[in-house]
């Protein structure tokens, strides 16, 4: 089968692998579309954690470069291994996938403790090995996949991973209806948020922070209260004319530059929150003594664990809509790095989110 293989920075080839076949407690799935996520981008440029680097086999999968790439998939079942509950998981159903894996062991805190996605050496399925959703098909264990609702299409299927990123980020922010936020960085993460935010309070304000027109374009369009070009104005005081002199209840770094995380920090409310939902390339700097006057809450968010049926729920209810409005091109995989990779790279203000078709 056809399968886009990560060997290091700057090469990824698409090349014909071994086809999968469903172990115990396995289901084989063929994959509709998959979606190019942020942090693919940044190992197609440079060495990250979490995708392997050399000869070093990941601690998890045992796995080393190459590996096939894709954790942002959807497909359809065609067949179940030994041990699968088939009046669950059925040929022709189709589901996604939750590629967060963890060690699962009695002696780790995250992982006993019901935080598995903090678990020291958690990898995902697409990036830290176990195959990927740029292939043709894949065999994934069944703790692993959710079914799609009859009334979800499988292209936005694949763009239930980095929803469920942000639907972590608002309940981790307690973020609560009636409140106000801000989301700095109009990116694929910072729509999504703005998604969710609109699904737990659809008249909520929200203000979103974002240097480019059309990402502020594209914000508005799916329902921002305000925009703020913080190239042209100060976002910190925008936003208190925006709120009275209040500032927000909680505000979103999607973009981590010191920039963001200052004015984060300036515009939240008094002990409001502020929930840093981007990978950083660089260390930044806080003023503590903002945090200590102002008394406020500052978290990390890290993907999701295990809230993927609650947000398939919200979707097939029609508290999200529109996704399918952030898909902004289909490529085929023999295309996957011109049409793809690189365009994202040269041109990541005019798209959101680039699904793959194997």
């Amino acid at each position: 089968m056809k399968a886009a293989r990560l060997y290091g920075p700057g090469d990824i080839r698409v090349e014909q692998v071994e086809e999968p076949v469903a172990g115990k407690g396995q289901v084989k799935v063929k994959i509709a579309w998959n979606g190019i996520c942020g942090s693919d981008i940044h190992a197609f440029l440079t060495t990250v954690p979490k995708y392997p680097q050399g000869t070093t086999p990941d601690p998890l999968s045992g796995e080393s470069l190459p590996v096939t790439l894709g954790h942002e998939f959807s497909g359809t079942i065609i067949s179940v291994g030994p041990g699968v509950d088939e009046h669950k998981w059925a040929v022709g159903q189709n589901i996604v996938v939750e590629p967060l894996v963890s060690c699962m062991k009695s002696s780790c805190p995250s992982c006993s403790s019901g935080s598995r996605n903090l678990c020291p050496i958690h990898n995902f399925i697409g990036i830290g090995g176990w195959g990927g959703g740029l292939a043709e098909y894949i065999a994934v264990d069944t703790q692993y996949i959710h079914a799609l609702p009859n009334n979800i299409p499988l292209d936005v299927g694949a763009c239930v991973e980095p929803l469920a990123v942000a639907w972590h980020s608002v309940k981790r922010s307690r973020f609560a209806k009636g409140q106000s936020a801000l989301v700095l960085g109009a990116g694929p993460i910072g729509l999504f948020l703005l998604k969710v935010l609109l699904a737990f309070d659809p008249n909520a304000l929200i203000i979103v922070s974002e240097p480019t027109v059309l990402r502020r374009q594209s914000a508005i369009k799916h329902g921002a209260t305000h925009v703020i070009d913080p190239t042209h104005s100060n976002v910190e005081e925008s936003v208190m004319k925006l709120t009275g002199g209040v500032g927000v209840d909680v505000a979103f770094d999607a973009a981590g530059v010191q920039a963001t995380m200052v004015a984060a920090i300036e515009s939240v409310r008094t002990r409001g929150t502020v929930a840093n939902v981007a990978i950083w390339e660089k260390t930044a700097m806080i003023d503590i003594n903002r945090l200590v006057m102002k008394e406020i809450f500052i978290t990390g968010i890290a993907s999701y664990d295990r809230i993927h049926p609650e947000l398939l729920e919200a979707l097939a209810s029609g508290k999200i809509t529109g996704v399918e409005q952030l898909i902004t091109r289909k490529v085929a995989i023999e295309d996957v790095v011109e049409k793809g990779f690189l365009t994202l790279v040269n041109d990541k203000d005019t798209q959101v989110k680039i699904l793959i078709h194997p």
